[in-house]
């Protein structure tokens, strides 16, 4: 599920490609459910393509998530919790105990649990891709 779902640089949220053609992708927001073309000199990332630091081998951010939503039992995450730096830390502990301290930043932690709550809102709750299973 995740190879659809993109980042894009500059633009807040995540979005779903919906197709491809020779010079642009169209692409829906998760969020508001608006379709916009992402041209080629936009910077796109597809969130199976992403994985976090550990102190072994990096981890794929489906595992990620799917550790995040069993921790969490299905819920999303607080926004006092994403307010608190510290309290971050510790709760991504809790899901990734090895992660490299060193080299996640608390701001790529928020971002991780706001794209959980973005795809959370929009029902998708099965983070593993089909290559994975």
């Amino acid at each position: 599920m995740l190879h659809t779902i993109l980042s894009v640089s500059g633009k807040p949220g995540l979005y779903r490609l919906l197709s491809s053609g020779k010079n642009n992708l169209i692409v829906e927001s998760l969020q508001t459910k608006k379709r916009m073309p992402i041209l080629p000199k936009d910077r796109v990332v597809a969130l199976s393509d992403i994985s976090m630091f550990t102190d072994g081998e990096d981890i794929p951010l489906s595992e990620v998530l799917t550790r995040l939503h069993e921790k969490l039992a299905g819920v999303a995450v607080t926004e006092d919790l994403l307010k608190d730096a510290e309290a971050l830390r510790t709760s991504f502990g809790e899901v990734i105990p090895n992660f490299d301290r060193d080299r996640v930043y608390t701001s790529d932690i928020k971002k991780l649990y706001t794209w959980y709550n973005i795809l959370l809102e929009a029902g998708i709750t099965n983070f593993a891709d089909e290559t994975e299973e």
